[in-house]
């Protein structure tokens, strides 16, 4: 491809426009989606079985993944019809989809109202969320990217990168305004669909901004000159030499960057919560207060990239990331909940169990089952070691032998080995706890503040929107969309809270490497070519 001249940074008001009407709209779609992502562990008890709060959580994150598993479908449609038709037209679609189906999750019954038919009626919205997700993204970093200056692509659209993380935030905030204002008895009863309901005001606001915007000039010169491309999907993804390219941006970008975002955010939100016992208030005020002081860096990394390139920039996160995970998690434990990372340092646990098997989603049935269901709730670290002979099972909790599951015994011997359930304020060091996690949020702007440019430029017009769109959803939807529920396995396989942070660490340590060693640098590529 040719190369275009940089030129120096700053924005018109025109393109501010645009700028501003895409990330807008961005950010509602994103609170929608991000809207279940928070409330995962509540809706585990609204919209599954009872008697297994572990399987039901899990249930809830693999529902929650869902919504990510169908995104790559979405891409593939939606990124077809904004080859064809047209990216304006496209994500007006998108946003569409999305804000009705969050809406009606709304108004949807519990479990305790309808039975199984609950978590299927929710499942069916989530794939529509995810679809339209699908469309979206792409939709919008094209569009931004396509009317962007030479020299000005990564400042550009860093500005819709920053959408997901306000949109993650906005959900929190109205969340917890929901919480504080109506008090946890209401909304548990009725106020959690209110979040939901907001989507409705927040749609129409999107729908009218979108339909003030004009096509890309990009796009609407190709398609002047009749240089569309008659089967996008085909071009994109029926040649080698294009495939090729997909495939490096896979895995050499997108999947790195959605575990990084999702580790960054989602998982640390639930570490907090689940595993340290933090409080939600105190959860909720620290990610969002992390997100604050991160946010800019998204812009500031998407125009360092228009000097010095966006290939390095996203590496080095990807590495960074996977060297510093596993500290930074046990420096939150420590920060958080001293106590039980004093715990465990003291006080070795072991289960041998003759009986213990791996299964996520069905109520544990059997002693060793229900011992691991129990102190993987509890946030204790534990070592499966060899049955004894003639025992079912065996459970040492600081040098104290229990045989068989008795969940009274447990807490017992648990309370008096020091074990301290809820973290105490007055050893929580709330500074260093927010350094980390502001340090999480920095390697999730490297990574993300530079790729929207990087996608666009990776391919040609005729098929930009279905090439870019399905690499970005796959990592993103299925790299990225189902950590959380990948990593809460491995901990329950494992007994080892920070061993669900492998999956992470091995993903993006990948796509550091092959694109390092993979993936050219496109930050002077011409966008008309």
């Amino acid at each position: 491809m040719a190369k275009a001249p940089a030129r120096a940074t700053g924005i018109d008001a025109a393109h501010r426009r645009v700028i501003f009407a895409s990330s807008l709209g961005t950010v509602f779609e994103w609170y929608d989606f991000y809207l279940y992502g928070t409330l995962a562990v509540f809706f585990s008890a609204l919209f599954f079985p009872p008697g297994n709060e572990t399987a039901a959580f899990l249930a809830s994150l693999a529902t929650f993944g869902a919504g990510f598993a169908v995104r790559p479908l979405g891409a593939l449609l939606f990124g077809r019809i904004g080859d064809r038709v047209g990216r304006k037209y496209t994500f007006l679609v998108t946003i569409v989809v999305m804000g009705l189906a969050t809406a009606l999750v709304g108004v949807l019954p519990t479990y305790a109202q309808i039975g199984i038919w609950a978590p299927i009626l929710l499942v069916s919205l989530r794939l529509a969320q995810g679809l339209a997700l699908g469309g979206e993204y792409g939709g919008a970093a094209t569009y931004v990217a396509e009317h962007a200056p030479p020299g000005k692509r990564g400042y550009y659209t860093s500005w819709i990168q920053t959408t997901a993380t306000l949109g993650f935030f906005l959900s929190l905030a109205v969340i917890l305004a929901c919480r504080l204002g109506f008090g946890e008895d209401a909304f548990k009863a009725w106020g959690w669909r209110v979040p939901f309901l907001i989507s409705v005001a927040l749609l129409a606001v999107s729908v009218y901004i979108r339909l003030r915007l004009q096509e890309s000039p990009v796009f609407a010169e190709i398609k002047a000159e009749g240089g569309l491309s008659k089967a996008p999907l085909r071009e994109s993804f029926g040649q080698w030499r294009n495939v090729r390219i997909v495939l490096l941006a896979l895995l050499g970008a997108t999947a790195g960057q959605g575990v990084v975002w999702y580790t960054g955010q989602f998982y640390a939100l639930f570490f907090l919560q689940n595993t340290l016992k933090l409080d939600f208030q105190t959860a909720y005020l620290l990610i969002a207060a992390a997100l604050v002081i991160g946010t800019p860096f998204f812009v500031y990394f998407g125009r360092l990239s228009d000097r010095i390139g966006r290939k390095r920039i996203m590496v080095a996160g990807c590495l960074l990331a996977a060297l510093t995970f596993i500290p930074i998690f046990k420096g939150l434990t420590q920060s958080v909940n001293p106590a039980l990372a004093e715990f465990q340092a003291r006080a070795a646990v072991t289960v041998a169990g003759a009986d213990c098997r791996f299964r996520i989603f069905a109520k544990p049935a059997t002693p060793c089952d229900q011992a691991r269901d129990f102190l993987t709730k509890a946030g204790v670290n534990y070592d499966r070691i060899a049955p004894e002979p003639g025992e079912t099972l065996v459970t040492t909790i600081a040098g104290q032998q229990l045989a068989g599951f008795d969940e009274a015994a447990y807490r017992a011997a648990l309370d008096a080995a020091g074990h301290p359930g809820a973290p105490d304020p007055a050893r929580m060091n709330l500074p260093v706890t927010l350094l980390l996690l502001v340090i999480l949020m920095l390697y999730v702007t490297m990574v993300y503040g530079p790729i929207a440019a990087y996608l666009v430029e990776l391919f040609p017009t005729r098929i930009r929107y279905s090439s870019m769109s399905l690499p970005y959803h796959i990592g993103n939807g299925w790299f990225g969309g189902f950590l959380p529920f990948l990593a809460a396995a491995l901990v329950v396989l494992t007994g080892n809270i920070y061993y669900g942070l492998w999956y992470p660490i091995v993903v993006a340590a990948m796509s550091g490497l092959v694109g390092l060693i993979g993936l050219r640098e496109t930050k002077d590529t011409d966008l008309r070519s």
